[in-house]
């Protein structure tokens, strides 16, 4: 008994821990960036590979957070209807025949809003409300 009520307040607490999630991915670019907006078009053809170019102009840096992440996992399900495991293979594809660097992976989504404040032409996500002054929200993604 005492272990199934263990178990119970377990599964509350992951369920409410992952809320936050359901509020949606921004997609965030560093405040000093030329873009000021991005369609889910654009970010999915960044993170899939098919550009490496800006909409304002200028070679994009893709972030990106650790394989096995749930940001991860939904960002790229919101952003390109593939797994984050399908993305994986389509990067490896990509790099091992030239074409492509994959994104630099960073530990959270604080060191994302770091690293992509940093850079004019850094591209990464986070989860909504994540983002601060150093970096402008030019997608959400539900």
């Amino acid at each position: 008994m005492k272990s199934m009520l263990k178990n119970t307040i377990a599964a509350l607490i992951l369920m409410m821990v992952s809320v936050p999630a359901l509020a949606g991915i921004d997609v965030i670019v560093s405040a000093h960036s030329n873009a000021s907006s991005m369609s889910k078009d654009d970010v999915s053809a960044l993170y899939l590979g098919r550009t490496q170019n800006l909409p304002g102009g200028g070679k994009a840096k893709l972030y990106d957070l650790p394989d096995g992440n749930a940001g991860r996992d939904a960002f790229y399900t919101a952003a390109t209807g593939k797994s984050a495991s399908q993305v994986k293979a389509v990067w490896s594809r990509l790099v091992f025949s030239g074409r492509a660097v994959p994104p630099t992976e960073v530990h959270d989504d604080a060191a994302m809003v770091k690293a992509v404040a940093a850079d004019p032409q850094a591209v990464g996500y986070v989860a909504s409300g994540a983002a601060n002054g150093s970096v402008k929200v030019v997608a959400h993604l539900p």
